[in-house]
């Protein structure tokens, strides 16, 4: 079972944004940017789990 889960939600500016949140409330991550429709945030939702399932790790 997953740990966490991802949110949709309208942020001070009226664009839609989503976040990955841990079950113990830890915000994991952010879109970084809003959204003018609920569809296109979830379509970055979608994009984030075909794209980076295993995505590597760089240190700086």
């Amino acid at each position: 079972m997953s740990k966490a889960h991802f949110e949709v939600f309208v942020d001070a500016a009226d664009k839609y944004r989503w976040r990955l949140v841990h079950d113990n409330g830890n915000i994991l991550a952010d879109s970084g940017e809003g959204y003018a429709s609920k569809q296109k945030a979830k379509q970055g939702i979608e994009s984030v789990k075909r794209n980076a399932p295993d995505a590597d790790v760089v240190e700086e």
